[in-house]
């Protein structure tokens, strides 16, 4: 059986270190910094790294002790436009990818990149204001075929 996206990336272990990179990226650059001036929660970077584990094939833990996926998308929601943003957060995570070793393969790397574009527009642009945002949202999967339903 062919492993799952999380499994190919290296697991819990490696998602935390990629988000923790992005996270310095984001917060060293101008323009990622700016969602990042308010509170942050103090897990944000393990509560992130269980959010994209989930979506990859990891375990159910970002739904079963964080939140869900209406909750990510509000937070997301309602900052109109910034095509230039969600363009530097995916040059991010693609620099990212390289800064903690995740394999180049280039199918793993070509998932990766198309997933988290996906995901960034998914997040941000679907709906207009938070409170549009329905509260039964169930959180996408990503695998080796991209994802359906979306």
């Amino acid at each position: 059986m062919e492993p799952t996206i999380y499994e190919a990336v290296g697991g819990a272990d490696a998602l935390l270190a990629l988000a923790e990179a992005w996270h310095r990226r984001c917060l060293a650059d101008p323009i990622l910094a700016h969602p990042f001036e308010g509170e942050i929660h103090p897990e944000h970077t393990q509560r992130l790294a269980a959010y994209w584990a989930e979506q990859l094939g990891g375990p159910a833990k970002y739904t079963g002790s964080f939140g869900d996926q209406s909750h990510v998308v509000r937070v997301h929601s309602g900052n109109g436009p910034h095509e230039q943003m969600d363009g530097r957060a995916v040059a991010a995570f693609v620099a990212s990818l390289d800064d903690v070793g995740i394999s180049t393969e280039p199918r793993l790397r070509f998932q990766l990149i198309a997933w988290f574009t996906w995901a960034t527009a998914l997040l941000n642009h679907r709906w207009a204001a938070p409170d549009d945002v329905p509260s039964d949202l169930p959180l996408p999967s990503w695998g080796w075929e991209g994802t359906d339903g979306w």
